[in-house]
C-alpha cells in the first residue's frame, strides 16, 4: 500500500492486516516444536553417545536451536507492525468516513479522486470555507494512512535486513539498576541498537518483560516468549499436588484452584493469538493468585489510554472476564470517537483481596501503590508521539489501590475514575494530584457498596472477628457519606464529579445498557 491516497484508503482492509499478522504470530509454534525436537535430539543423543563428536554434534544442535528460537520474536514483531498499520488505517478509514459525511451535509459532494466540490447555487464565499475545511480533514485522514504505510515498511524492510545479517549479536554491555526510574530505563533502552534489543529480548525475556520504562512492544514480545515456560510452571504444580495420594482437603482445594488459573491462563493466550484489537502481554507471574498486565490495543501509540484497576478476589482465573470489561469501555471509545484511538490495559500485579477481612485492610492496597505508579510512569515514558490522556479507572477494592497510589506516591494519570468504592483512602478529591475537575465516581443504586460503613475503632476489631461481614458491610445501613475507607467518592461532598450508573449492582457497570458504560467512556476520552 504505498502512496497512500483517496481511492487507496476506501479499499484497504484492516481486519485483513491484522489477521495477516496473526498468522505470522501463529507460527511461533512451529518454532517451538522444532526448537523441542532439536532439544529432544541432543538429548538421546548425550544419553548414548561421549567423545569429541559427540560434543561437536552436542553444539551445533544447540546452536541449531538457538537458530531456531531466534526466529520468535521476529514472528511476534511482525504481527505486531502489521497490527500497528491495521489500528492506524482503521481510525484513518473513521476520519475519512466522517469527513466525507461532513462534506454531505454541507451538500459537498467528493468524487473517486478525493476532490472536493461545492454545488454552483452555493454561494461562493461560504462554499470555499466548506470545501476548504472538508479537503483538510481528507488530507490528515490520507496523511495518517501514508505514514502509518511508511512506518510499516520501514519496521518489515529493518526486520529483514536483520534476518538476513542473521540474529546473532553481542549482548549489550549494563542493564538498569535495581529500582530504576521508569525514565532512566526509557533512555537506556534507547541508547542500546536494534539488534542488542533483540538479543535482550531474546536471551533475558523475564528482564525486559517486567520492565517499566521498556516500549510496549518489547514487552509484548519478552513476555509471550515465556508464556510456555509459565504455563509449565502451573502444570509442574499440578503434577506436584496430584502426586499425593491420598490428596488431604487443603491440596484439593489448591488442586482446584491451580485448575482455575490454568484455564484462566488457556483463554488468556487465546485471546493473545488473534482477535481485534490486538493484545499485548506487558507481565505474567501465574505464582500465588496470580498476576497479568495485558493492553488491548498499544498504549505507546494511542490518543487516549485507559488503565483498569479490578478489586477483591481478581487473579488470574478471571483475568478473561476482567480483561473482558476493559474491552467494552475500548469499544464504547471506538463508537463514540471512531476518528480517535484508544488503549485498555488490565493492570492486575497486585495480591488482590480474598476474603472480607482482608478486604476491610488498607494493607494490600498499600503495598500495590509503588507498582502502579511505576506502571503509570512508564507509559508515559515510553509513549512516542504528543502526550496521551491518560485515565486510571478503579473498581470495589480496585479504587483503594488508585486512591492511595496516587496520594501517597503520585500517579501520572490525567484523569481518575472510581466505579463501586468503598472509599478511597482520602477525605476529597484535591488530595488525589490530578487536575482540578478530572476525578469521576459512579455508584449503582443497589451496589452493596453502599452499606460499607465504618464502625467504631473499638468495635472494628471486635466485629471483625466475630462476624467481618457484618463488620465491612456496617449493617444495619445508616445515612451518610463516610465509607469503610473514607469520604464516599460518588458523593457531591467528596468534590470530584459524578456520572450516572443504572441497577446492576456491585459488577454491573460494564453492562450494555447500562449509562455508567457511556460515562465511563466519555471519560476515558475527555469529553
Amino acid at each position: 500500500m504505498s502512496g497512500v491516497g483517496y481511492r487507496q484508503l476506501w479499499a484497504a482492509d484492516p481486519a485483513g492486516w491484522r489477521a495477516a499478522g496473526s498468522a505470522w504470530a501463529g507460527l511461533t509454534g512451529s518454532v517451538d516444536r522444532h526448537a523441542d525436537e532439536l532439544a529432544g535430539t541432543a538429548g538421546r543423543l548425550q544419553s548414548g553417545w561421549s567423545g569429541a563428536a559427540a560434543t561437536a554434534a552436542n553444539g551445533r544442535l544447540t546452536g541449531l536451536r538457538d537458530e531456531v528460537t531466534s526466529v520468535a520474536p521476529a514472528l511476534i514483531e511482525t504481527d505486531q507492525a502489521l497490527a500497528e498499520l491495521a489500528g492506524q488505517l482503521a481510525v484513518a478509514k473513521a476520519q475519512l468516513a466522517e469527513a466525507v459525511a461532513r462534506a454531505e451535509a454541507a451538500g459537498l459532494t467528493v468524487d473517486r479522486a478525493g476532490v472536493v466540490r461545492a454545488a454552483p447555487a452555493q454561494p461562493a464565499s461560504t462554499a470555499a470555507i466548506a470545501v476548504a475545511g472538508v479537503a483538510s480533514a481528507l488530507r490528515a485522514a490520507i496523511e495518517r494512512a501514508d505514514a502509518a504505510d511508511r512506518a510499516a515498511a520501514d519496521r518489515l524492510t529493518e526486520l529483514a535486513r536483520a534476518a538476513g545479517a542473521g540474529w546473532a549479536s553481542q549482548a549489550p554491555p549494563g542493564r538498569p539498576a535495581a529500582g530504576a526510574p521508569p525514565s532512566v530505563v526509557r533512555a537506556w533502552w534507547s541508547g542500546l541498537t536494534p539488534a542488542q534489543r533483540r538479543w535482550l529480548v531474546g536471551h533475558e525475556p523475564a528482564l525486559v518483560g517486567a520492565l517499566d520504562g521498556v516500549p510496549v512492544a518489547a514487552r509484548d514480545q519478552a513476555n509471550r516468549l515465556l508464556l510456555g515456560a509459565r504455563r509449565e510452571e502451573l502444570l509442574a504444580e499440578r503434577r506436584r499436588l496430584s502426586a499425593r495420594v491420598p490428596p488431604g482437603p487443603l491440596a484439593s482445594i489448591r488442586l482446584r484452584a491451580l485448575a482455575a488459573r490454568l484455564a484462566g491462563l488457556d483463554a488468556l493466550t487465546e485471546r493473545l493469538a488473534g482477535g481485534a484489537p490486538r493484545a499485548y502481554l506487558l507481565g505474567l507471574d501465574p505464582t500465588g493468585e496470580g498476576r497479568v498486565v495485558v493492553a488491548l490495543d498499544d498504549p505507546d501509540h494511542a490518543d487516549r489510554v485507559l488503565t483498569y484497576v479490578p478489586g477483591m478476589t481478581a487473579g488470574l482465573d478471571d483475568a478473561p472476564g476482567e480483561l473482558g470489561r476493559a474491552a467494552r469501555v475500548l469499544a464504547r471509545c471506538a463508537a463514540l470517537a471512531p476518528g480517535e484511538r484508544s488503549a485498555a490495559v488490565l493492570w492486575l500485579d497486585y495480591d488482590a483481596p480474598d476474603f472480607l477481612t482482608e478486604a476491610a485492610s488498607s494493607g494490600q492496597a498499600r503495598d500495590a501503590g509503588p507498582a502502579l505508579h511505576r506502571f503509570q510512569e512508564g507509559l508515559r515514558a515510553t509513549h512516542e508521539g504528543p502526550p496521551a490522556r491518560q485515565t486510571v479507572l478503579g473498581h470495589s477494592y480496585g479504587s483503594l489501590v488508585v486512591g492511595v497510589a496516587a496520594r501517597e506516591h503520585g500517579l501520572a494519570a490525567d484523569a481518575l475514575m472510581f466505579v463501586g468504592s468503598p472509599g478511597v483512602g482520602v477525605a476529597h478529591a484535591d488530595e488525589l494530584g490530578v487536575p482540578a475537575g478530572q476525578v469521576w465516581a459512579s455508584r449503582a443504586p443497589d451496589d452493596v457498596i453502599r452499606l460499607a460503613r465504618p464502625v467504631d475503632e473499638l468495635g472494628r476489631p471486635a466485629l471483625l472477628g466475630a462476624a467481618p461481614l457484618a463488620a465491612v458491610l456496617a449493617w444495619p445501613d445508616r445515612p451518610g457519606s463516610e465509607l469503610w475507607f473514607g469520604h464516599d467518592p460518588a458523593d457531591a461532598g467528596f468534590g470530584g464529579r459524578v456520572f450516572r450508573s443504572g441497577r446492576g449492582g456491585h459488577a454491573g457497570y460494564w453492562e450494555p445498557d447500562n449509562p455508567a458504560l457511556d460515562g465511563m467512556a466519555r471519560v476515558v476520552l475527555g469529553r
